[in-house]
């Protein structure tokens, strides 16, 4: 017993300081935010040409095993699942230049509104 006291009253105050030691990190900046915006592009981008990598890879052995199959019994067919492409991503568009003073700013189109929720269905009893 003696011996667990003195373990806990060893370990509290490092607990103690522990926690009150830690600090909060400042928000990233603009710069940070959009270094990590581009990294995710990029991340996509490698991850898209992996993908087809390996999907020409798949084709690649089957067309093999296939012309290897062509003589015997099991030469059937056989089907590869790759996935199709996916669509390009948008471009990033260049900020617009600043307006000529006394300009009136345009409008930002408004986007378009949600289709209307069907009404409720009558409960029956």
């Amino acid at each position: 017993m003696t011996k667990t006291r003195i373990a806990l009253i060893a370990i509290l105050p490092l607990l103690f300081v522990m926690g009150s030691a830690q600090a909060k990190l400042p928000p990233p900046s603009a710069e940070a935010k959009a270094a990590a915006d581009e990294k995710k592009l990029k991340d996509a981008e490698t991850a898209k040409l992996a993908a087809e990598a390996e999907c020409k890879a798949k084709d690649k052995v089957a067309a093999r095993y296939l012309k290897e199959q062509k003589g015997t019994a099991a030469g059937k067919p056989v089907a590869v699942d790759c996935p199709p492409k996916p669509p390009a991503p948008p471009a990033v568009a260049a900020a617009p230049a600043p307006a000529a003073a006394g300009a009136v700013p345009a409008k930002p189109p408004t986007p378009a509104a949600p289709p209307a929720a069907a009404p409720p269905a009558a409960v029956k009893k």
